[in-house]
C-alpha cells in the first residue's frame, strides 16, 4: 500500500485503525469493557489477519457514550439497549423530517389574494 492509498482512509469513520488496547487508551477505559459491549452487540470490532480486534472511529464514539452512561451507573447492558434506542430514535426523526419536507414542497401554494381596493 502506498501512502497515496492510504490517505482516504484518514478521514474514513469506518476504517478500523486502532487496535483494542489503544481504543481502551483513548477512551480512558479497559479492554475489559470494549469487550463487553462487543458481547452485548453494540459494536462488531473487525479482526485483522492476526484475529486482533480493531476499532474504527465511528465505534469509539459508541463505546464513549457507553462509558459515559456505565460512569453514571447505568449496567453495561442497559447502557448499550440504550444507545440502540438513542440511534433508532435518530433514525426515525431523520425520515419524518424527509417525509415532512417532501409534504411541504408537494403541497400547492397558496397565491396571494387581491385586496378589494385595488380594484376600485
Amino acid at each position: 500500500m502506498t501512502a497515496g492509498d492510504s490517505s482516504g482512509r484518514l478521514d474514513d469513520d469506518d476504517y478500523p485503525a486502532y487496535t483494542m488496547g489503544r481504543a481502551a487508551e483513548m477512551l480512558g477505559t479497559t479492554p475489559g469493557f470494549l469487550r463487553a459491549i462487543g458481547e452485548a452487540r453494540l459494536i462488531t470490532p473487525l479482526r485483522s489477519e492476526g484475529g486482533h480486534r480493531r476499532y474504527s472511529r465511528y465505534q469509539l464514539r459508541i463505546a464513549a457514550r457507553a462509558r459515559e452512561l456505565v460512569d453514571q451507573g447505568t449496567p453495561v447492558e442497559a447502557a448499550c439497549r440504550i444507545i440502540v434506542l438513542e440511534d433508532q430514535l435518530e433514525e426515525a426523526q431523520r425520515i419524518n423530517d424527509k417525509y415532512r419536507r417532501a409534504a411541504e414542497s408537494a403541497r400547492p401554494q397558496a397565491r396571494p389574494q387581491a385586496s378589494p381596493s385595488a380594484h376600485a
